[in-house]
């Protein structure tokens, strides 16, 4: 099993900035890529962004592009998301995902595509 533990999430002003954490622990290893999802209510979960456990890859949403950044701290067992220009669109509950089959691409990833979940942190954007 593996276990993910969301922070970081806040409240923050059109074109601020905000980097999100989680944490792994547990089965760590057996996890091949991890992304960052987000949700309002009432649509379904997004993927926001992947990275690749190996060779650091990433992919992203077309509406992120430019301004998240997905990184990963592996002596720390860390995924970070680094949000700047944030919009008030981009206000969701984040949540951090790891998977061992890991999907080629982002787009029309789908929640069941990732095994383990976090269980989030709430963004919100105010002009």
């Amino acid at each position: 099993q593996v276990q993910l533990i969301e922070s970081g999430g806040a409240s923050v002003q059109t074109g601020g900035s905000l980097r999100l954490s989680c944490h792994a622990s547990g089965d760590v290893g057996r996890t091949n890529c991890m992304a960052w999802f987000r949700q309002v209510p009432g649509k379904e979960r997004e993927g926001v962004a992947l990275i690749y456990n190996v060779g650091g890859g990433t992919h992203y949403a077309d509406s992120v592009k430019g301004r998240f950044t997905i990184s990963q701290e592996h002596a720390k067992n860390t995924l970070y998301l680094q949000m700047n220009s944030l919009q008030l669109e981009d206000t969701a509950m984040y949540y951090c995902a790891a998977a061992v089959y890991c999907p080629t691409k982002l787009r029309g990833t789908k929640k069941s595509d990732f095994y383990y979940w976090g269980q989030g942190t709430q963004v919100t954007v105010s002009s």
